[in-house]
Formats: structure tokens, C-alpha cells, sequence
């Protein structure tokens, strides 16, 4: 930390969650996740909260509810659809879909460096931009 900084307590009764976002990290296909993020910050021996880990089917793991929900979520994209929504939308309702998305970017391009390493996440990333640019 650079001298003269210090951190300010937050209060964690302030901290926002999305919605379904507990349901989910207290799901029991997190138990095994949430044992190795304990091991971890206690630096103890996470070997057997990864050997259970190990034991998931890849259906049960975190990387594929994540995998899923975009195959899903882009399954039938359609950008020609979503231009006639941008030019149909109230302005208030904008504004709530650019506050929900405006993490997003950041939250994948973290999920990919993680998965794949930082220079695989930013070779695809500058490909997926390029794409951006040329289609508008």
C-alpha cells in the first residue's frame, strides 16, 4: 500500500449483492468451492477441498453455470434485435439495462483470465473488440 494510505473500514451491511447472487453462493454445488476459498485465506492445505472439487462432474462446477448462462444467454444473439430495442427504449429502462450491464465486460474479461491466462483472455477480448468495430 503506498505510504499515507489507509484503508477505510466498510461496513459489510452496505455491500450490495445482485439479486440471487446468495442463493447461489449458498448452493450445496458451492460447498466445495467455499471450503477451498476457506483453505485458502487460512492458508491452510487445500488439497482435499480441490480433491473434492476434482470428483464434480463438469455439469456441478462453477465454470460451467457460468459457460452455460452465456451459451444461453447468446444462444439465438441477434444484433438487428437488439438495435430495435435500443431505438424502442424508454429512457429510464435504458438506463437500468446499462446499469446491469456495465460490470459485465469487466466481470468475463476477469473469468477468462482466470480460465484461460491473461494472454489467451487478451488475444480473444482484442478479437471480440475488432468484431465490435467493424459491425457498427
Amino acid at each position: 500500500m503506498p505510504k499515507g494510505k489507509h484503508i477505510k473500514p466498510f461496513p459489510i451491511k452496505q455491500i450490495r449483492q445482485e439479486d440471487g447472487a446468495h442463493e447461489l453462493a449458498t448452493s450445496p454445488d458451492m460447498e466445495p468451492y467455499l471450503r477451498f476459498a476457506m483453505a485458502v485465506m487460512q492458508n491452510a492445505d487445500p488439497t482435499a477441498a480441490l480433491e473434492s472439487i476434482r470428483q464434480l462432474p463438469l455439469e456441478k462446477r462453477y465454470v460451467w453455470r457460468i459457460a452455460s448462462a452465456l451459451k444461453w444467454a447468446f444462444a439465438d444473439f441477434d444484433d438487428l434485435s437488439v438495435e430495435a430495442d435500443r431505438q424502442t427504449l424508454t429512457p429510464e429502462d435504458s438506463a437500468k439495462l446499462r446499469d446491469l450491464l456495465k460490470m459485465r465486460p469487466m466481470q468475463f474479461s476477469m473469468f477468462l483470465g482466470a480460465f484461460l491466462g491473461a494472454p489467451e483472455a487478451e488475444r480473444i477480448l482484442a478479437q471480440a473488440m475488432s468484431m465490435a468495430k467493424q459491425s457498427h
